[in-house]
């Protein structure tokens, strides 16, 4: 039933989203606003209002790099820490500057992926094949006029979708793609784009994806005196997966604004891998089927000369059916379902009070459920309304920004006790300062206070969940500087580097905690401290015919956990952190051939028994990975060739503990444009 609370959340949103509606379709003027175009693939290009720089890969530098998925992708970027149970089945979250993969928001086409259940968007669900650029954002994102949801996370992936674009007077684009590898993998895809008039333009991508998920590795383990325990050549199974992916939009111009329509859909069914333990090879783990389907729209228009108002909606339907496959056949069967469903609505609004100040006030509201096969289920609904107050301000040098969000999320539920409602106010302040008076050299700081709700796992899960959990706070500094500059040079075109150092802090920490030795519930107990560092280089040569890119990029990260003295961990380095990490990528161009180059670093890290002693000890891993490319042009019509050769020195490794990675395989990749 819903509460008078409820109802007056709903009809908050609801006149919220009715006045700018009003405000859009009354506004007619005609005279259009020109605005300056900014080059999404060039980095060095910034927005006049940024604060924050993004780690950003789009373009062509995207499309060269030897990924799958969107997971794979993630790896280049600094402070990030990927989790990659191996294969193309395998399950792939993110961690940025170890504060938890729930910290993360991840917005696509600018609507963040919501999972209530569990708070994790697994990212090896999303090909990159339909993704123009990925962004990642410490804090949030240097913009105020934005959803308040955008506000709502620590660190942020902004997933953004390729638009209709046309040359030379065409009116359809086709793209034919075609995958195959070393491990069997089928990955057709194709994307149309059409001209419908003037000011309107459609998309449709579809994709499959089907393997086998069987590789090669090599097992080896040691003893603590160093001799060998295991070495052997295995293969690894249970890691199958059939995928089917489906998008369509559609595009529209208005004077003084523009729209879009998305409806994208998937369907996967895979197997799950099993860790490797007690000497066993054998395919026992888990299957896993999703059907993911969700249709959101937006609209953005300048109503007036210092006031512009955006409004985006949506409606998510996931299902999850779960087994497990050893268990199935057991006296207590694991066998589960799950359907969750979403309904987003939001209002942006921006007003410039003068050319250097701007203010910002937007609204949202979500409404989420959750359906499972489970005994005793609480079947809970969460009903969660956003504001978000945000400012901005240049005076000569000096760039600030301000924003204050307020959360208020009220449950229901079916059965058993509801978690109590929840309101925070979380502030957040960002500085930039540019010393020289010019663009070439900025000093930037920030502090961001934020928390996550506990997830319906968190709370309702039978025999596990405790519907009092707190929110997990985390508190956010962050120092930085950039340096970048454009040279008339003949050979050395530009160089660029960024480096921040920051201090997190983890407060209420949600995690699992025995109750005796066959019970587990959840609880807030831990506290965890990050000390870290980011580093940023690239650069660009030109040797006539011949073109380099270098990249590197470098994290330190001590994050220790000091929960509880008395524990023997207290103090530690949690688990699955490395101290060290980073990667090298180097991309050649001559006339149409282009090579990339790059190495991928993680190092020494502790696994889930949190003690840092040798016996718990993960050592590092690194991978070699190289492609070439090859273009062929055909009349008006191009052919792209790539292959890709991954783990180039056959590297055995696990990123997970007794999870193994593939060793040396192989990828080649047709494209031809219509």
């Amino acid at each position: 039933m819903v509460t008078r609370f409820t109802f007056r959340i709903y009809k908050t949103a609801v006149a919220i989203l009715a006045t700018a509606s009003s405000l859009c379709f009354s506004q007619s003027r005609k005279d259009s606003v020109k605005e300056t175009e900014i080059q999404k693939v060039n980095v060095y290009k910034k927005n006049f209002k940024e604060i924050l720089p993004a780690q950003t890969l789009s373009g062509e530098q995207l499309e060269r790099l030897n990924s799958q998925s969107v997971a794979d992708a993630l790896r280049y970027f600094s402070g990030v820490q990927i989790k990659d149970y191996g294969g193309f089945g395998g399950l792939k979250t993110i961690n940025i500057r170890s504060m938890g993969s729930q910290h993360v928001g991840v917005f696509y086409d600018g609507i963040e992926l919501g999972n209530a259940q569990n708070g994790v968007v697994d990212l090896g669900k999303f090909s990159l094949d339909d993704i123009e650029e990925i962004s990642l954002y410490n804090g949030q994102k240097s913009e105020i006029f934005q959803p308040a949801k955008d506000f709502g996370s620590s660190g942020s992936i902004y997933l953004q979708p390729k638009t209709p674009s046309f040359k030379f007077n065409k009116k359809t684009n086709l793209v034919l793609r075609l995958k195959n590898s070393s491990i069997d993998l089928f990955n057709p895809s194709f994307r149309l784009e059409q001209t419908i008039s003037d000011k309107v333009s459609a998309s449709f991508s579809s994709e499959f994806l089907q393997s086998d998920g069987v590789y090669k590795y090599h097992y080896k383990r040691k003893f603590l005196d160093g001799s060998i325990a295991y070495d052997t050549i295995a293969k690894r199974f249970d890691g199958d997966v059939k995928t089917k992916r489906f998008e369509t939009g559609i595009y529209g111009k208005l004077n003084n604004g523009d729209w879009n329509i998305r409806v994208y859909g998937f369907l996967s069914d895979r197997g799950i891998p099993a860790p490797i333990v007690k000497n066993r090879f054998d395919g026992r783990g888990q299957r896993l089927k999703d059907e993911n389907y969700f249709i959101q729209a937006s609209i953005k228009k300048k109503l007036f000369p210092k006031l512009e108002s955006q409004l985006k909606a949506k409606f998510a339907y996931d299902y999850t059916y779960f087994a497990d496959t050893v268990k199935l056949q057991t006296a207590y069967p694991v066998e589960n379902t799950y359907i969750q469903r979403e309904v987003y609505v939001s209002s942006s609004n921006l007003y410039s009070l003068t050319k250097n100040w701007d203010v910002s006030l937007s609204g949202d509201f979500q409404f989420n459920n959750l359906d499972a096969s489970l005994v005793n289920f609480s079947y809970p609904t969460r009903y969660t309304s956003l504001v978000a107050l945000a400012s901005t301000y240049r005076f000569r040098n000096l760039k600030f920004l301000g924003s204050l969000l307020g959360t208020f999320v009220h449950e229901t539920v079916e059965k058993n006790t509801k978690a109590p409602d929840k309101s925070e106010w979380t502030p957040a302040l960002f500085m930039s300062y540019q010393p020289f008076g010019s663009d070439d050299f900025t000093i930037r700081a920030f502090y961001k206070k934020m928390f996550r709700m506990p997830t319906f796992n968190d709370l309702y899960y039978t025999r596990i969940g405790y519907s009092f959990l707190k929110p997990e706070f985390t508190d956010q500094y962050d120092v930085g500087l950039t340096y970048q500059k454009v040279y008339k040079n003949q050979i050395f075109k530009s160089f660029y580097i960024k480096a921040d150092g920051y201090f997190n802090k983890v407060k209420d920490k949600i995690i699992a905690s025995p109750i005796d030795s066959f019970r587990w519930t959840m609880m807030n107990l831990g506290e965890v401290e990050i000390i870290g560092a980011d580093v940023n280089i690239q650069a660009e040569l030109d040797f006539g015919k011949l073109k380099i890119r270098p990249l590197l990029r470098y994290t330190y990260q001590s994050a220790r956990d000091f929960t509880d003295r008395n524990d023997t961990y207290f103090g530690d380095q949690i688990p699955y952190i490395p101290w060290h990490s980073g990667t090298i990528s180097t991309m050649l161009d001559w006339k149409n051939w282009s090579l990339n180059y790059s190495f991928i670093y993680a190092g020494e890290r502790y696994d889930m028994n949190q003690n840092n002693i040798a016996y718990n000890n993960i050592p590092p891993w690194y991978t070699h990975d190289l492609s070439i490319q090859k273009k062929i042009d055909w009349k008006s019509h191009q052919f792209k060739v790539s292959l890709e050769v991954n783990n180039l020195l056959d590297r055995y490794y696990d990123v997970v503990l007794n999870y193994p990675m593939p060793g040396r395989n192989f990828k080649l990749i047709i494209n031809f444009t219509l």
